[in-house]
């Protein structure tokens, strides 16, 4: 269970660190969303660009069997190199949004 509870806070932690490093239009809002309970996290971008709306998960994160399972991750940052630094090991990282095929072909777990 220590390790689940570490595996959150840095999940979180990446989170925060990512919503707050990121500029965004005056309008937009960052929303966290942190479903401790069941262990789903994501990053959500929300809000008004001028007269356009902008809406969309850029991180999604979820902890399922033990594992951290990276089910999407629309930024140019390599999110499963940050858990690793966090000190989560590569065999416990899932790529979720890769095929089970191609997952077996990297250094992180199959699922």
């Amino acid at each position: 269970m220590a390790d689940i509870k570490h595996y959150r806070n840095s999940i979180q932690e990446i989170i925060r660190r990512y919503a707050e490093e990121r500029p965004l239009p005056k309008n937009v809002e960052s929303q966290l969303v942190f479903d401790t309970e069941r262990d789903h996290y994501q990053l959500v971008n929300a809000g008004w660009d001028n007269d356009r709306w902008i809406y969309g998960c850029v991180l999604h994160m979820d902890i399922k069997d033990g594992k951290v399972w990276i089910q999407y991750n629309g930024t140019e940052v390599e999110i499963a190199d940050d858990l690793v630094k966090a000190g989560i090991p590569e065999e416990n990282i899932v790529i979720g949004f890769h095929s089970p095929y191609k997952r077996k072909f990297t250094k992180f777990a199959a699922g």
